[in-house]
Protein backbone atom coordinates (compact mmCIF):
# COMPACT_ATOMS: atom_id res chain seq x y z
CA UNK A 1 0.00 0.00 0.00
CA UNK A 2 1.20 3.51 -0.70
CA UNK A 3 -0.12 6.60 -0.13
CA UNK A 4 1.28 9.83 -1.75
CA UNK A 5 0.24 13.13 -0.54
CA UNK A 6 0.82 16.84 -2.86
CA UNK A 7 0.35 19.95 -3.31
CA UNK A 8 1.79 22.12 -0.40
CA UNK A 9 3.17 25.08 -0.86
CA UNK A 10 3.88 28.47 0.31
CA UNK A 11 0.30 30.70 0.23
CA UNK A 12 -0.23 34.23 2.23
CA UNK A 13 -3.24 34.27 4.58
CA UNK A 14 -6.49 33.78 2.98
CA UNK A 15 -5.44 32.25 0.24
CA UNK A 16 -6.25 28.45 -0.76
CA UNK A 17 -4.81 25.63 -1.39
CA UNK A 18 -5.48 22.03 -2.94
CA UNK A 19 -3.81 18.50 -1.15
CA UNK A 20 -4.11 15.51 -3.07
CA UNK A 21 -4.00 11.82 -1.77
CA UNK A 22 -3.35 9.18 -4.15
CA UNK A 23 -3.16 5.59 -3.04
CA UNK A 24 -2.44 1.93 -4.48
CA UNK A 25 -2.53 -1.37 -3.41
CA UNK A 26 -5.56 -1.15 -1.54
CA UNK A 27 -8.91 -1.60 -2.63
CA UNK A 28 -9.71 2.34 -2.05
CA UNK A 29 -13.38 2.59 -1.61
CA UNK A 30 -13.49 0.47 1.13
CA UNK A 31 -11.20 2.87 3.20
CA UNK A 32 -11.15 5.34 5.24
CA UNK A 33 -8.81 8.87 4.17
CA UNK A 34 -7.69 11.15 6.77
CA UNK A 35 -5.84 14.51 6.91
CA UNK A 36 -3.72 14.99 10.14
CA UNK A 37 -1.15 17.99 10.33
CA UNK A 38 1.80 18.40 12.71
CA UNK A 39 3.82 21.27 13.47
CA UNK A 40 7.08 20.90 15.30
CA UNK A 41 7.08 19.71 18.86
CA UNK A 42 3.29 19.56 18.47
CA UNK A 43 1.20 16.22 18.27
CA UNK A 44 0.03 14.93 14.90
CA UNK A 45 -3.75 16.34 15.00
CA UNK A 46 -6.92 14.86 12.65
CA UNK A 47 -7.91 17.82 10.38
CA UNK A 48 -10.75 15.99 8.08
CA UNK A 49 -11.43 12.91 7.16
CA UNK A 50 -13.91 10.91 4.45
CA UNK A 51 -15.40 7.42 4.16
CA UNK A 52 -18.59 5.57 2.83
CA UNK A 53 -19.71 6.80 6.49
CA UNK A 54 -19.54 10.26 6.04
CA UNK A 55 -17.26 13.16 6.63
CA UNK A 56 -15.64 14.56 9.68
CA UNK A 57 -13.79 18.55 10.31
CA UNK A 58 -11.65 19.89 13.55
CA UNK A 59 -13.40 22.46 14.87
CA UNK A 60 -10.75 24.52 13.65
CA UNK A 61 -10.90 23.97 10.11
CA UNK A 62 -14.76 24.07 9.44
CA UNK A 63 -16.31 25.97 6.96
CA UNK A 64 -12.73 27.16 5.53
CA UNK A 65 -11.91 23.27 4.39
CA UNK A 66 -13.10 20.56 2.46
CA UNK A 67 -12.38 16.88 2.00
CA UNK A 68 -13.80 14.77 -1.09
CA UNK A 69 -12.81 11.85 -2.63
CA UNK A 70 -12.72 10.09 -6.26
CA UNK A 71 -12.85 6.72 -5.93
CA UNK A 72 -12.00 5.87 -9.99
CA UNK A 73 -8.85 7.86 -9.61
CA UNK A 74 -8.09 6.57 -5.95
CA UNK A 75 -7.27 10.19 -4.49
CA UNK A 76 -8.38 12.11 -1.87
CA UNK A 77 -8.53 15.93 -2.07
CA UNK A 78 -8.65 18.45 0.84
CA UNK A 79 -9.43 21.66 -0.65
CA UNK A 80 -8.27 24.42 2.08
CA UNK A 81 -9.50 28.01 2.03
CA UNK A 82 -9.35 31.28 4.04
CA UNK A 83 -5.85 30.06 5.27
CA UNK A 84 -4.27 31.36 8.47
CA UNK A 85 -0.81 31.72 9.49
CA UNK A 86 -1.82 29.00 12.43
CA UNK A 87 -2.48 26.10 9.57
CA UNK A 88 1.21 26.15 8.64
CA UNK A 89 2.34 22.02 9.25
CA UNK A 90 3.17 19.26 7.50
CA UNK A 91 -0.24 17.77 6.02
CA UNK A 92 0.03 13.91 5.90
CA UNK A 93 -2.58 11.50 4.71
CA UNK A 94 -3.41 8.25 6.17
CA UNK A 95 -6.14 5.30 5.43
CA UNK A 96 -7.70 2.71 7.42
CA UNK A 97 -10.10 0.16 6.35
CA UNK A 98 -13.60 0.71 6.71
CA UNK A 99 -13.95 3.84 9.58
CA UNK A 100 -11.94 7.13 10.49
CA UNK A 101 -10.37 7.85 13.76
CA UNK A 102 -9.88 10.41 15.60
CA UNK A 103 -6.46 9.11 16.63
CA UNK A 104 -3.66 8.63 14.65
CA UNK A 105 -2.50 5.32 16.19
CA UNK A 106 -5.48 4.10 14.67
CA UNK A 107 -4.12 3.84 11.21
CA UNK A 108 -2.33 1.24 9.33
CA UNK A 109 -1.34 3.01 6.65
CA UNK A 110 0.33 6.99 5.84
CA UNK A 111 1.66 8.92 3.08
CA UNK A 112 5.15 11.21 3.66
CA UNK A 113 3.70 14.36 3.90
CA UNK A 114 3.64 17.79 2.09
CA UNK A 115 4.21 20.92 3.55
CA UNK A 116 1.85 23.92 3.58
CA UNK A 117 3.42 27.31 5.04
CA UNK A 118 0.91 30.49 4.87
CA UNK A 119 2.60 33.40 5.31
CA UNK A 120 0.70 36.54 7.50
Amino acid sequence: VQLQASGGGLVQAGGSLRLSCAASGLTFSSYAVAWFRQSPGKDRDMVAATSWRGTYYADSVKGRFTISRDNAKNTVYLQMDSLKPEDTAIYLCAAQKDKWYISATNYDYWGQGTLVTVSS
